[in-house]
């Protein structure tokens, strides 16, 4: 993987044996913490156990890098997903990339509440999220050879991370935002100077050599992930994108596009204006004072308008919910 340091099982416990030396170690352990915040965590392949376990983790792996292979709508193991996307489109390098809706620490984050859901959920559960949202599919059983595979690879990548700290790539690069709203029309100029290429002028992506999956993934259309999907949400889009894309110009913490075009490009390629997407079964937040501010289905717990929770400005429903002591969600 370019240019991230890989650590191995030993030095992240020998962390866990200075954490555990009482109150004489706090000092190193905010110093640990302070220099995991400059690290890059990845996880060493060649580290996988040879047992039964190990071979759920490396069923889990394949499961990440191939998951239309196996669970899609041709799927050798269950035809679970309903498009032909792969979970590492939007979790690169098998969830391990800094920066790119990272899942190093998901096994120590869950469960956890969810506001989409209004609930506690089980990772399980937010697997089966994923396959019922972007892959537009239905849910795994939790006792499937499948299930147990994506958890055990969870559990896997998550011991090569320090536990209970924010590490370097942990969540995506954040974005700063504009006076303005975002532009789709700026966007698709953007789009077609940097994107097109790759994922096709109409957004249909491209195909492998035997359209088993996708090279490029489809960004709208039917083929594409759900409304209610984090990447259709216009701020975690383009926060993914600050990092990621392009993909041959953008490195790890080196973003080509600025915030401003990524917001714009995120806000053109989710204008559901002019780019369908499948009709999701339902929309979500129960409790709409928790809705994520780039979220764009009402009703709403404040006073700004579908338009502006979709394209911005922002700042302005930032402002509002931090007067009231409310702690926005985006």
């Amino acid at each position: 993987m370019r240019n991230l340091i890989v650590m191995s099982l030993i030095a992240v416990g020998g962390y866990a044996m200075i954490a555990s030396c009482g109150s004489s170690a706090e000092s190193k352990k905010t110093t640990l913490a302070i220099a995991d915040a400059e690290k890059y965590y990845s996880a060493d392949t060649s580290l996988i156990p040879h047992d039964q376990f190990g071979e759920a983790v490396r069923y889990g792996r394949e499961l990440m890098v191939n998951t239309a292979r196996y669970i899609g709508p041709d799927g050798s193991a269950g035809k679970y997903a309903g498009n032909k996307l792969n979970c590492t489109n939007c979790h690169q390098d098998a969830g391990t990339k800094a920066f790119s809706f990272n899942l190093m620490a998901s096994h120590e984050n869950y469960p956890q509440y969810r506001g989409r859901e209004g609930k506690v959920l089980t990772l399980a559960e937010r697997v089966n999220n994923c396959l019922t949202r972007p892959h537009n599919g239905k849910p795994l059983p939790l006792d499937s050879k499948e299930m147990v595979a994506f958890l055990a690879y969870l559990k896997w990548i998550n011991s090569f991370v320090p536990k209970g700290t924010h590490f370097k790539g942990a969540k995506n690069l954040a974005v700063s935002f504009p006076a303005t709203a975002a532009s789709p029309e700026h966007g698709q100029v953007l789009y077609q100077a940097n994107c097109s290429r790759c994922h096709g002028a109409n957004g249909e992506g491209q195909w492998n050599a035997d359209k088993s999956t996708y090279v490029y993934p489809p960004l709208w259309g039917n083929s594409s992930y759900q409304p209610g999907s984090s990447m259709h949400r216009i701020i975690k889009q383009a926060e993914w994108l600050k990092n990621n894309m392009p993909f041959d110009k953008a490195m790890p913490g080196k973003p080509f596009l600025s915030d401003a075009d990524a917001l714009d490009i995120a806000a053109f390629v989710n204008n559901d204006a002019i780019h369908p997407r499948p009709n999701p079964k339902s929309f979500d937040y129960p409790h709409i004072a928790e809705k994520a501010i780039d979220y764009d289905h009402g009703p709403f717990a404040d006073t700004f308008s579908v338009a502006q929770h979709k394209f911005g400005p922002y700042t302005p429903i930032i402002d509002y919910w931090n007067a009231k002591g409310v702690k926005p969600v985006y």
